[in-house]
């Protein structure tokens, strides 16, 4: 029913479409359980959080993490079929490793050398 999690909990499981966990909402320390703790992963359903009124039903890749200005943190999802991203509280049972992995991948994978770090401090006087 289009539009119900927006102001009800999600009682109903799921089966991870990405890694194959079963995901119970309980533990999620939340009414609203919108992705996998084991994968970060989810599922395009919504437009505006709880409304299911996506068509796409494409899977939602973990590709980031934020701070909220309360300190929450945030997981970012991306569509793999037609790009559309958004952002998702974390749930009290996610998986601590998969959490640190995405929020330091960037710093694993540079857009440049690591090498050019060490040349742009030098040329800087070390500062």
């Amino acid at each position: 029913m289009k539009g119900y999690y927006k102001h009800n909990p999600c009682n109903e499981g799921f089966k991870c479409k990405t890694c194959g966990y079963d995901v119970y909402p309980a533990g999620a320390g939340s009414d609203h359980r919108n992705h996998c703790p084991n994968c970060l992963s989810s599922q395009h359903l919504d437009i505006t959080p709880g409304d299911r009124k996506a068509d796409c039903g494409g899977s939602m890749e973990a590709i980031g993490v934020w701070v909220r200005k309360d300190g929450e943190w945030a997981v970012i999802h991306r569509c793999k079929i037609c790009g559309h991203i958004s952002s998702n509280r974390i749930a009290a049972d996610d998986s601590p490793l998969k959490l640190m992995s995405v929020a330091l991948k960037p710093l694993s994978n540079p857009p440049f050398p690591l090498e050019r770090i060490q040349a742009l401090t030098s040329a800087m006087n070390g500062e």
